[in-house]
């Protein structure tokens, strides 16, 4: 049984329940407990039109669960006929459920764990696993998060850039449990890419592929985190690189920049250099700068700051750290790398040590541990 072709005909079949007037939550759940009848009967039979047996059976849970709820009688009107079995319409709702899942409503978390569920088509056992949560836990947020859609249509465009930064949400959750996150993102996205014609879609799908491209050479065998300029690139996976890089110079080409374009270049020229030393430093400062005048981000004026470091030299990038807050996360690490750069070896120590305490993960925490104790080593 082709698990993939179930999960991407999930949202489909929900949008195509809603529009028969099921609401958000009962579709979902008719449609998940299709799934499970698919998984079962699949194996020894599977039929010639996938999505309209799923949308068939999916329709008849709804019913069986509409007849059986008395409280519900003003579906009543729902459940008079059934619509006759045959090929599923061509309209694809994939779309709308995408912005629904990242309604406003909804909190970051609870519209990642949606988004996995209704597009995605995982489980709730497999979302709780990939958190690391209860599965109790997760199926409570799910719940809440489908009550809190329930009301809405679909049929108003949503907000883009909420999607985005939802399945951005998702990318950086990166790997846990039996769920590789990250790549889930990126099938997602490109899902959503082929569903709307949208340079920002395009740019986080560059995005996503440029950070992806990397990954093998991110940690050691024991889980240690490799820095950047520290990374064997032989190990970079350089065809989602030509890939990432392609997709980018084709969202560019429309000008109509927004972050996650500039995001993806910067990610571009640290792909494209073929050693650490030959990164160009100075255009990766003017994206920074596009950056800046785009979203007045900390965190971006912060990654501003190294880049400037490197660029033109210690002094400078501590000159423009000036202009972060300190309590903006990973402050203290880029200003110990800095001071570091600049041979102040005692406050580069001592600021590794801070950023160490203050770090959110174990492997970062290790990492700059490390460093703090390399950096008291060396001084006389």
């Amino acid at each position: 049984m082709d698990e993939a072709l179930l999960r991407s005909l999930t949202p489909s079949v929900i949008g195509i329940l809603v529009r028969r007037g099921a609401d958000f939550a009962a579709a979902e759940d008719a449609v998940q407990d299709a799934l499970v009848e698919a998984v079962r009967a699949w194996p020894a039979d599977e039929p010639r039109d996938p999505k309209g047996w799923l949308v068939t059976v999916a329709w008849r849970k709804f019913l069986d669960a509409t007849r059986s709820d008395t409280a519900r009688r003003r579906r009543e009107d729902l459940v008079d006929e059934e619509p006759p079995p045959g090929p599923a319409t061509a309209v694809d709702d994939t779309l709308q459920l995408y912005f629904l899942c990242a309604h406003p409503s909804l909190t970051p978390s609870a519209a990642v764990a949606l988004t996995l569920r209704a597009v995605g088509g995982l489980t709730t056992r497999q979302i709780a696993r990939a958190y690391l949560v209860p599965e109790a836990t997760m199926a409570q947020r799910i719940s809440r998060a489908k009550r809190a859609v329930s009301g809405v249509r679909l049929d108003r465009s949503g907000d883009v850039a909420t999607v985005l930064r939802v399945l951005y949400l998702v990318f950086n959750e990166g790997y846990s449990g039996d769920i590789d996150l990250a790549a889930e993102a990126i099938r997602l996205t490109r899902q959503l890419a082929a569903a709307i014609d949208h340079p920002e879609v395009a740019g986080l799908l560059a995005l996503m592929l440029l950070h992806h491209a990397r990954r093998a050479s991110r940690t050691t065998p024991d889980g240690g985190l490799v820095p950047l300029a520290e990374q064997d690139r032989s190990r970079w996976d350089t065809a989602a690189i030509a890939e990432g890089i392609g997709i980018l110079q084709a969202a560019l080409a429309r000008d109509r920049l927004g972050e996650f374009q500039a995001q993806a270049a910067v990610a571009a020229l640290h792909a494209d250099a073929p050693t650490a030393a030959e990164t160009d430093w100075v255009q990766i400062v003017e994206w920074y700068d596009e950056l800046v005048r785009l979203t007045d981000s900390p965190v971006v004026r912060l990654n501003r700051a190294v880049a400037v470091g490197e660029a033109d030299g210690p002094r400078a990038g501590l000159t423009a750290l000036k202009e972060v807050d300190e309590t903006v996360p990973r402050h203290a690490a880029v200003a110990a790398y800095l001071h570091e750069r600049d041979g102040d070896l005692t406050t580069a120590a001592r600021l590794y040590a801070e950023a160490a305490h203050q770090a959110s993960n174990r492997a970062e925490r290790d990492h700059l541990t490390r460093q703090a104790a390399r950096l008291n080593t060396a001084r006389p």
